[in-house]
């Protein structure tokens, strides 16, 4: 059991860890379902001296309705069974345990939970996917990417350097990017550096023109870069590393 594993590497180097369990309350990905068998596992790591489960993670990437009302009711069923779960392990141990639920399409339903840490990650920039689906959240765009016209392939096309390694391409080609000062460009084709584009015959587009692109699915783009650059005014003011980006194996 990787619980024991966990418990034995900790004896090892003299380590005491502190862990969340993973609850599975419907993405079905990782975690354990709540309920017994929750409760097993919780019950094991309290026998465990050099493992201190301090809370539980329930993250409901699943729940995506569209109507307010229907996700806050699916919402409000799934956190339910950890509620229960964790009134349950707190009868066994008598401790409190840290509760953090949710991501950014249930942000809104689980702030509003006192005993909750709230955990949404698309939040900090949004992007035009999320504006669409759901505009009731009042987030605004904060990720804009850069891009110039690289050549004019014909009378009514574009060449752009924006290609699958500068956008997140896992959407249909027509929901990858949204340009603000060129809307109507519709996508064509795209390959690892670049993005082909249609434009009205009387449009007229320079090579090295600017073009500014509001991505549909933010999360992933953002691990293509190595940093962001922070704008004041219209103004460069500074600039943020991706940490996230440079992931490695440590095992």
């Amino acid at each position: 059991m990787v619980l024991t594993q966990i418990a034995d590497k900790n004896r090892q180097n003299n380590l005491t860890l502190k862990l969340f369990l993973n609850i599975n309350v419907g993405m079905n990905r990782t975690g354990i379902a709540p309920g017994l068998e929750a409760e097993q596992l919780y019950t094991q790591a309290l026998n465990h001296p050099r493992i201190q489960v301090i809370g539980l993670h329930a993250y409901d990437g699943h729940i995506r309705d569209q109507d307010m009302k229907i996700r806050k009711e699916q919402c409000n069923q799934a956190f339910r069974q950890v509620a229960d779960l964790n009134y349950n392990l707190k009868k066994l141990s008598g401790k409190d345990l840290i509760l953090v639920c949710g991501g950014s399409l249930t942000f809104p339903i689980h702030a509003l939970r006192d005993e909750v840490e709230c955990s949404p990650g698309t939040f900090v920039y949004w992007d035009k996917g999320f504006r669409d689906l759901y505009d009731q959240e009042k987030f605004l765009p904060a990720a804009i990417l850069i891009t110039r016209v690289i050549s004019n392939p014909s009378t009514d096309k574009i060449c752009i350097d924006l290609g699958h390694k500068s956008v997140a391409s896992e959407n249909e080609l027509d929901k990858r990017i949204e340009f603000l000062n060129a809307k109507k460009l519709k996508p064509l084709g795209q390959s690892e550096e670049h993005l082909v584009l249609q434009h009205d015959p009387d449009q007229i587009f320079q090579i090295g023109q600017v073009l500014y692109g509001l991505p549909f699915h933010i999360c992933p783009t953002v691990a293509l870069y190595e940093r962001v650059l922070t704008a004041n005014n219209h103004k460069i003011s500074g600039e943020w590393t991706n940490l996230a980006r440079n992931r490695i194996i440590t095992i």
